[in-house]
């Protein structure tokens, strides 16, 4: 049986085929009706005993594109980097047992960024369940606290309004994977199906949108009256699509601005207003700012570890804060705030810049001019000036500012890996656009940037996408070379080769007295060959003079996948740092400072 687009309907529950009679469909046709209805393009999956009639229905249809991966973690990050760049909902579909424990670090990836997922597992028959059957896991016991909600569906009857509710968990409110799992007797079983609901209603889960009137004006004439403020925003920012909203209100007011890890591109980094990233690898000027501000405005961040430091340190300098957020359980969570707002960031926004037209109330030149001012002689440090080298060896910020020229102004997005190739990704590429700049922020994930750019492609397949990662990183789903090469989605990898895991050398220099316990990387494979024998292009750099061509090249190969090893100083480290259990002030800024 062919399920085409056109079979589809949009109608209620209560609504019938055009013949007027209730179809028998079983529910692994429902299923895939279910998303064609949602408007899914990409599945990313990988097939085994329990899923199987599930993928005999994907192969009776042709609305929608199954993407074989080679590991099941691999599927759902290729969905999450989907979900990221195009801020639509990423779908995965694995089988049970081991197919479903291999995805749980993707889900989990996923749930720490609030990353909208719906991942689709099979399950052993129904009347296996508990029964230690072959491949069995309990799939909603194991995924429970790296979910925003799952189901397991034990009636077919129930599968399209479960699908419709978990589309629905999936992006709205704090957005958040769900998975839905679906025994291999129910997906097998005939049903009628009278059409997807077109709505639904879920009595116990009704998210906020709009924020609060009175907590929106009291934030405005603390915010309006502030003699050193702060906008602080984080990837709430970009989840609600509230770029041009934050760009808006930081125009108009003409205040400071920083964008955490997960934030960067909702703010311009090349405007002189933005300040660069806050944290334990932020600027001087960010890190100065967020302590010595008299207000600052938090906008869909969440005030973690790895950005304010220490807590006790950060409560020292007494500050009024406003917290907006659409999730209620992250206000006052780590950091009590005075002003809350719950509610969607783009209606808050909103809300708050139309207040600010109408005020006859606008921001003390004076004391506005006199808070710059400070900015700028901390800013007068270049913190993230760095040592060139002799001109031989490859520095891999050097690498970073590189593509980071090249491509300025252009359609590229960029994924990276997890280590000190994301931090300086994060430090020297600037980017000016939302949604560009894909990367595992709460989990800290290694692993994710091929499958991330496989996803960044697919979503986007006219753009150019660069993946920046590491000599231990890139191991991890290296696998997925091959999906590449059938699925043609010609991603450019960047692999800044310090035969370290270099993050961990790092630590182990500063705190462990230099010594390296397994952090040195000494069996690498030659990446070159590696990327040839998977049908790509492969280039090994080696020298400072050859790095801007080598990228220029590769940029060249549009319809290539390009593998590039760049062997960079094995010694350089990340700096500015924070050590842990450190304040937002107590920054080491180079070797110096050792």
């Amino acid at each position: 049986m062919e399920i085409s687009k056109a079979d589809g309907t949009s109608a209620s529950v209560v609504t019938t085929n055009k013949s007027h009679e209730v179809q028998e469909l079983r529910a692994a046709e429902i299923l895939v009706k279910a998303l064609q209805e949602e408007g899914v393009k990409y599945i990313w999956g990988y097939p085994g005993g329990a899923v199987l009639h599930i993928y005999d229905a994907f192969y009776k249809q042709n609305t929608i594109k199954h993407v074989l991966v080679r590991h099941e973690q691999a599927a759902v990050h290729a969905a999450d980097g989907y979900a990221r760049s195009t801020g639509d909902v990423g779908v995965a579909l694995v089988t049970s047992g081991p197919g479903v424990t291999n995805a749980v670090t993707g889900i989990a990836t996923a749930y720490m960024d609030s990353i909208p997922l719906v991942i689709i597992s099979g399950q052993v028959p129904t009347h296996a369940i508990g029964m230690d059957a072959f491949q069995e896991c309990d799939a909603v016991g194991i995924t429970r606290p790296v979910v925003k909600h799952n189901f397991l569906v034990k009636d077919a009857r129930d599968l399209a309004w479960i699908m419709k509710k978990a589309f629905h968990i999936a992006r709205s409110g704090r957005p958040g994977p769900v998975l839905v799992d679906i025994p291999k007797d129910v997906s097998f079983k005939k049903v009628p199906y009278t059409g997807y609901p077109a709505s639904v209603e879920m009595r116990s889960y009704n998210p906020v949108r709009k924020g609060h009137g009175g907590q929106i004006r009291k934030a405005l004439q603390l915010l309006l009256a502030a003699k050193r403020p702060y906008i602080y925003t984080g990837g709430g920012v970009l989840l609600s699509n509230a770029s041009t909203e934050l760009r808006t209100l930081v125009d108009m007011l003409g205040y400071p601005c920083t964008n955490t890890l997960m934030g960067l591109g909702a703010y311009p980094a090349s405007d002189s207003k933005f300040l660069g990233m806050p944290g334990m690898h932020g600027t001087v000027e960010a890190n100065n700012a967020m302590q010595h501000c008299d207000v600052l405005l938090a906008v869909g961040a969440r005030f973690d570890d790895r950005v304010i430091g220490n807590p006790k340190h950060f409560a020292q300098n007494e500050r009024k804060i406003i917290h907006i957020d659409i999730d209620p359980s992250s206000i006052s969570k780590r950091v009590k705030v005075d002003i809350p707002i719950v509610g969607d960031i783009k209606d808050v926004l909103g809300e708050m810049i139309a207040m600010i037209k109408e005020s006859p109330v606008k921001p003390d030149p004076n004391t506005l001019g006199a808070w710059w001012s400070t900015i700028e002689g901390w800013r007068q440090g270049e913190c993230l000036k760095y040592n060139p080298g002799d001109g031989v060896v490859i520095k891999p910020q050097y690498v970073v500012e590189t593509l980071w020229n090249m491509t300025k102004g252009t359609d590229t997005y960029i994924t990276s890996d997890v280590g000190q190739h994301q931090m300086w990704a994060a430090q020297y590429y600037k980017f000016d656009e939302p949604r560009r700049w894909i990367n595992s922020g709460g989990l800290g994930t290694m692993g994710v940037g091929i499958p991330y750019a496989m996803g960044v492609k697919m979503g986007h397949p006219q753009s150019d996408v660069f993946c920046i990662t590491g000599d231990g990183s890139v191991q991890m789903c290296i696998q997925e070379l091959s999906t590449c090469l059938q699925y043609n989605t010609p991603i450019k990898i960047i692999s800044l080769n310090n035969r370290y895991l270099g993050m961990v050398r790092q630590w182990q220099e500063l705190e462990y007295e230099g010594r390296y316990s397994h952090s040195y990387m000494d069996a690498l494979p030659n990446f070159v060959k590696l990327a040839e024998a998977y049908g790509h292009v492969g280039m090994l750099i080696e020298k400072h003079q050859d790095v801007e061509p080598a990228l220029r090249e590769a940029y060249r190969l549009k319809d290539r996948t390009v593998f590039l090893d760049i062997r960079t100083d094995p010694t350089e480290n990340v700096f500015p740092m924070i050590q842990a259990g450190k304040g937002l002030t107590e920054m080491l800024l180079g070797s110096e400072d050792l």
